[in-house]
């Protein structure tokens, strides 16, 4: 009987033979025609460009397939692929949680995910596409598993945000909010939010999340507003939620307080001009300016200095520190203001102080400063406000009310120098707050604020952690989260804007007087509703005449944001059936940058509010950074849109797309010049499979990802690779293959169907135990490395035993490949759910398989039963065999009828390669057939050996098979050229100024291509000497 490799030749040597003939009477015909025709000109042959997929299907319908035959599924195209089956998926509830029989949780158990919900200011970022990439993956993961799974998907109104872009458009129009009033704008803000809303869910949709779009909240609709006023209430009724006035992040180009987070720290070397809001020229900042004190009842001046010179009218105090001999005399003593009619007292203070630091005198702005405003509640110190909230002095600064904040700044310093009082100027790196909405200067402010007491809280909140309760990954976020709650402080949740949740909360004004009770917590009352809060008026000025008037600000989006976890389940009805069946729910997963604003506080509001906590486990990935590891920035032309990874985009319209943003015109040429270093040729297009992928990949636990676009585009080179397996596979299979009713063994395996099943098991136990545990770096290694052992040796060996084996080892054969392709497209599907379904529904059913789609199809798990350690071991000789000899083909540059020869000492060893050497041949392209020996002895003289183990050697037959004079002049010359790369790469490491100015990766590059070459070098020489010592 004739191998496989032979027949392959017979029918090659037939073909070729076909052709020739076919060629020949063509060759005769044309010899006919000429001589009565003119020989017309040879036309250069067009490539016919490849039809575009119109798919057919109507949406919510299952995806018509199209035959592979077609000619636009000839090659792997992620938009015919992902197209259809996310309305199939959505129409048919296939992501909603599935329950048994009598409505409970199933007994695999529950996994639910409240997803973050992204703003509606505008498009999704690569971040959000991280984000849904890790948590679709575990929510399809534990859906395959069985589980009632649960991810809930929503929106967040955004306050500050979202009012934000409205009031620039409106600004565009010539328009303020003031214009339309209250109620209009909110109305124009809600058309924006539908417009937007629409376009973020079709992105989200077109990443594949298996969201339950039944169960989509806002932070802003009817129950989620209901939710915020009842915890409002509950709050302040019990004195969580209290009044005071205290410094705050203001903004004064948006006219209200902003979060922490919303402020960006700019850092200045010195003196800089800046951009401001409102302003025609640019400010100055970077600079320190010394002015002088007139000492009281002395001749004395006391020397200060400070980078906001208009600060000096809210002075009311000059610190030293109280071991400071130079100032021992003027403890106790006052200077005087030079601008107002009043005196400033000199206090001594040991932690406002630093006696070694300029003068050693310091002036404290209690009104206008956060370490000022600590000193001064320590000191007894008067906190004055000396601004409007448009800016400006007020009434505080005597004559110089109505002048615009920095204004105010260059003429002080004019008044001071004509005073005799202003002592000089020097460069000052400082940090200034910026606000990230508006590029204003953050101005600390003192106002009236609703504010959440948390200390309270925070104690339970950390028992939750340290008790395990809730778990924190990685450890660095634990330990983050435990340092901001040991040292929390009260969190200011007043915003003044329209957009967001309005205050329920209502100011007693009592009739006839004209005290201003705004500040006093008594006189404010809480209320789900305005008779509600009427109700507890009346009981507490009972038969006193008053009104009440709801405060006009509205809540920060944290607070609603805080209650997302709970409120998105039914709360605060707690006999909802999604609360009672789902919460605690079993995951948060987001960026660890928003640990403290959104994490921390649904922990402390959950248990609060609820008694529970909201979540068992908090995930917190890595933040996305460009391939240089710089932050994602507009004005660095590096940020990238995944529908752009997704379907691709020339250079020049991510050129355009930065021309729709507000970047003046010397950001967007950096950003053009960004772009173009970053994406060269732009991004090609990767598919939602790829990225997805990739991104998992990228997840390994550190802070940042360094993301590499053209490896996402590799990913896609990967998912071609599956595409074009399963292709094979099903033409391998045939048209009339019934898989068997169950999987199992038979026991009439060959060995390398015993290997791959055993790598398939093993790869399914390494895969669950890596998710488990949150390892995507293991798990997407481990998928991607069974799909190559699945493509590069399975299909390729057993191509012999398909086409040419017995009955038996035929049907064995498909059988494992049927039972691989199936179990690796379920392994990948959680990370890749587009190309694994439209692969999944083309492969044939399994008798018991009882899923309508991979989504709900059962994981793959390990299994006892396929297990086969002695199986594995063995092949992985043969495979290591197979290397070895197509290692020394290459060296010696054997490309056809080469001769092998496998040594063999151990019995065991000459068993398998001896049985499996039509296995071995069908791996090799060079080679018709090798020869398995015992004893170097019984192989013969010219060869070239290369060991494979101790007991197992490869020889190839190189005399007689090569030109070895013209072999070593090929080799001589790579070698010349490896010396003379290698002479360059050290003249670079040896150059001047190299290992101060040479970066870390230029330098860690460099070292790993001299050490590549030397490699290379020595490779050279070793098969020089082989061949010299062969020519013998």
């Amino acid at each position: 009987m004739k191998t496989a490799k032979e027949i392959e030749r017979d029918l090659k040597k037939a073909e070729k033979l076909a052709k020739f003939e076919a060629k020949k009477k063509k060759q005769d015909a044309a010899k006919t025609a000429a001589a009565t025709t003119a020989k017309p000109k040879k036309e250069k042959k067009v490539e016919e460009p490849v039809p575009q997929f119109v798919d057919q299907t109507k949406p919510g319908e299952k995806k018509i397939l199209i035959p592979f035959e077609d000619p636009s599924f000839k090659a792997y195209n992620p938009q015919n692929i992902e197209s259809s089956w996310y309305s199939w998926w959505d129409s048919q509830g296939f992501h909603a949680p599935e329950f048994t029989a009598s409505g409970d949780i199933k007994p695999e158990g529950a996994f639910t995910i409240p997803a973050p919900p992204p703003n509606v200011t505008g498009a999704l970022h690569i971040g959000h596409a991280l984000t849904i990439a890790i948590q679709d993956t575990l929510i399809r993961y534990n859906r395959m598993k069985g589980k009632t799974t649960l991810f809930i998907p929503g929106f967040d109104h955004a306050g500050i945000a979202t009012q934000s872009v409205v009031e620039k458009q409106l600004a565009k129009q010539g328009l303020s909010r003031h214009d339309l009033g209250r109620e209009k704008f909110v109305e124009k803000v809600w058309e924006w939010k539908e417009e937007y809303h629409g376009k973020i869910k079709n992105q989200v949709k077109k990443l594949g999340a298996s969201y339950d779009w039944t169960r989509e909240a806002f932070t802003l609709d009817d129950a989620r507003s209901e939710a915020v006023v009842e915890a409002f209430v509950r709050l302040h009724d019990d004195g969580t939620i209290y009044r005071a006035s205290r410094l705050v992040n203001w903004s004064v180009k948006l006219n209200t307080a902003i979060s922490n987070l919303e402020v960006d720290n700019k850092t200045v070397p010195g003196r800089t001009l800046l951009a401001v809001p409102g302003y025609d020229e640019k400010i100055e900042f970077g600079v320190l300016t010394s002015f002088a004190y007139q000492v009281e009842g002395s001749d004395e001046k006391l020397v200060v200095a400070t980078t906001r010179p208009e600060t000096i009218f809210g002075d009311t105090g000059v610190a030293v520190h109280p071991d400071d001999a130079r100032y021992k005399h003027l403890h106790g003593k006052f200077v005087f203001h030079p601008f107002l009619d009043k005196k400033i007292p000199i206090v001594c203070d040991k932690e406002a102080v630093d006696m070694e630091f300029g003068t050693g005198a310091v002036k404290i702005t209690p009104g206008h400063d956060n370490n000022d405003y600590a000193t001064g509640k320590r000191q007894g110190l008067e906190v004055v406000n000396i601004l409007t909230d448009d800016g400006l002095l007020n009434e505080n600064c005597g004559e110089w009310e109505g002048i615009k904040r920095f204004d105010a700044r260059a003429k002080v310093i004019n008044s001071l120098k004509s005073k005799g009082l202003f002592v000089e100027q020097q460069d000052n790196e400082m940090t200034i707050p910026t606000c990230s909405r508006s590029g204003d200067i953050i101005e600390p402010y003192l106002k009236p604020q609703w504010w959440v007491s948390q200390s309270d809280m925070a104690k339970e909140a950390i028992k939750a952690v340290r008790s395990g309760a809730i778990t924190i990954t990685p450890k660095s976020s634990e330990s983050e989260y435990f340092h901001w709650m040991e040292n929390i402080q009260d969190w200011c949740i007043s915003r003044q804007l329209w957009w967001g949740h309005r205050c329920p909360v209502y100011l007693v004004k009592m009739d006839g007087s004209e005290d201003d009770n705004s500040l006093d917590n008594n006189y404010w009352v809480a209320g789900r509703s305005l008779e509600e809060a009427q109700q507890k008026a009346n009981i507490k000025f009972a038969g006193k005449k008053f009104t009440l008037e709801q405060d006009e600000d509205v809540l920060d989006t944290w607070f609603s944001s805080g209650l997302w976890p709970f409120t998105t389940v039914g709360w605060p009805n707690t006999q909802a059936e999604d609360f009672k069946r789902f919460y605690p729910l079993s995951m948060l997963e987001t960026g660890w940058d928003i640990l403290f604003f959104w994490v921390s506080r649904m922990i402390l509001l959950s248990l609060k509010l609820t008694g529970e906590i909201p979540f068992k486990e908090v995930f917190c990935h890595s933040l996305v950074r460009d391939a240089q590891g710089r932050k994602m920035s507009k004005s660095l032309g590096n940020v990238v849109d995944p529908l752009d990874v997704i379907a691709g985009i020339p250079l020049q319209q991510l050129h355009d797309k930065l021309k729709g943003g507000n970047l003046d015109p010397s950001e967007l040429i950096r950003a053009e010049e960004g772009q173009k270093q970053s994406y060269p040729n732009g991004i090609p297009e990767c598919g939602t499979d790829a990225l997805r992928f990739a991104l998992c990949a990228y997840t390994t636990g550190g802070r940042d990802i360094n993301l590499d676009i053209m490896r996402v585009e590799g990913y896609r080179k990967f998912c071609n690779k599956i595409y074009q397996a399963t292709k094979f596979a099903l033409m391998r299979l045939g048209d009339d293959y019934v898989p068997p009713a169950a999987k199992g063994l038979t026991g009439k395996e060959s060995l390398v169907e015993k290997w791959i099943l055993h790598k398939l098991n093993m790869t399914s136990k390494s895969v669950n135990d890596a998710l488990d545990a949150r390892d995507f770096l293991t798990s997407t290694t481990a998928i991607y490395d069974f799909w190559y052992d699945l493509c590069d040796v399975y299909i390729e060996n057993s191509k012999y035993l398909i086409l040419e084996g017995s009955e038996e080892q035929k049907k064995s054969a498909r059988d494992t490949l049927y039972t691989c392709t199936d179990g690796a497209l379920r392994l990948i599907h959680p990370f890749m759910p587009f190309l694994t379904e439209e692969m999944w529904q083309r492969l044939p059913k399994r008798a018991s398989e009882t899923s309508e789609t991979i989504v709900t199809a059962a994981y793959p798990v390990y299994s006892a039963s396929m297990d086969d350690s002695e199986a594995y071991k063995s092949y992985e000789m043969v495979l290591e065999i197979t290397k070895g000899a197509r290692s020394l083909l290459s060296q010696y540059n054997i490309l056809k009828n080469g001769q092998i020869f496998v040594e063999a000492t151990t019995s065991e060893i000459y068993t398998v390669a001896s049985k499996q050497q039509d296995s071995i041949v069908s791996l090799i392209k060079a080679v018709e057939h090798i020869t398995v020996v015992k004893d170097a002895s019984q192989v013969p003289e010219g060869c070239a050996l290369q060991s494979v183990t101790p007991e197992c050697s490869v020889h190839v037959l190189v005399k007689g098979q090569v030109d070895i004079g013209a072999e070593i002049a090929k080799i001589q010359s790579k070698l010349a050229k490896a010396a003379k790369a290698k002479e360059a790469i050290v003249k670079t490491i040896n150059g001047k100024d190299y290992a101060e100015k040479a970066s870390d990766s230029a330098k860690e590059l460099n070292q790993t291509r001299l050490e590549a070459t030397v490699a290379d070098i020595e490779t050279l020489e070793a098969t020089i000497s082989n061949l010299e010592r062969l020519k013998l």
